[in-house]
Formats: C-alpha cells, structure tokens, sequence
C-alpha cells in the first residue's frame, strides 16, 4: 500500500475548522491556550491578502490538513530585502518522520524566494528536541538569545 501524496497548499477560507484543529494542537504542546477572539483576528489577518499581513500554509495527506505553517514577511533595519519569520510550525503527531515538517519549512521558504527574502528564521523552545533535530538538517542554529518584555 502506498502511502497518500503530500501537499503543501496556502490556507483557505473553508480550512478554519482544521486550521483551528492543528493550531490547537500546536498550541497544547507549549501548554498555551488563547482567547477565541485570536483565532477570529489570526485566521481572518491570514487570509486578508493585505501586506506584511502573517500568511498560512497548510499540509495535506490526500485531503486530510496534517501540520500548518504560518510566516509573515517584515522589514529589517540591517538589510534592504524584507525577511521571512516562520512563527508556527505543527505537524500532526502521526504524520511525524515522513518529513511533513520538512515539506513546510521547504514551501516558507520558496514563499520567501518568490517574495525575494533572502533570510528566513523562528525560534524554538529548548526542549523541543524533535523539532530541533530536523531544524539543524534544514537550518544554520543562530547565536542570538531572545528577550522578552
């Protein structure tokens, strides 16, 4: 039996149901929770289509959503190309290790080259160490330390 192809897909107005799914999911994992009035405003600024507005991806196995990327291009002070920031990355725990992770980091960062951001870049937490395991394959592990008011 083969397995269902993969595909990386911009979210869509009829996603909001899975969307919320993962989102939820994603958010378990940092033991977060938020107000609804956020996933309104978060679902809505994705699909405003406005600039510098944060943007979704949604992975698919046939028609099933099974992880969720959301990025957001913004300016730098240190260059004149805008650059990507990757906030959420989730992937479905049973679709782990089939590289859906990598597949959407891989489609933020076509997004990026489209939109000609030579850097894209997220944070992570310590203790995600799968996460942190596929990051080094895919990414360069930055010195800086994040402060937060």
């Amino acid at each position: 039996m083969t397995e269902t192809e993969l595909t990386i897909r911009p979210l869509q107005a009829s996603d909001e149901a899975e969307w919320r799914r993962l989102w939820k999911l994603y958010l378990e994992y940092y033991e977060t929770e938020l107000p609804e009035v956020i996933y309104q405003s978060s679902f809505a600024r994705m699909l405003s289509s406005q600039p510098n507005e944060f943007l979704g991806l949604l992975a698919l196995r046939g028609s099933q959503p099974i992880g969720l990327a959301h990025y957001l291009f913004h300016r730098s002070g240190w260059q004149v190309e805008n650059v990507c920031y990757l906030q959420d990355l989730y992937v479905d725990k049973s679709e782990r290790g089939k590289s859906v992770g990598r597949a959407l980091i891989e489609a933020v960062y076509q997004k990026a080259d489209e939109a000609g951001c030579p850097e894209v870049y997220w944070m992570t937490q310590h203790f995600n160490e799968a996460g942190r395991r596929l990051y080094d394959r895919v990414a360069t592990l930055s010195p800086f330390i994040i402060y937060e008011r």
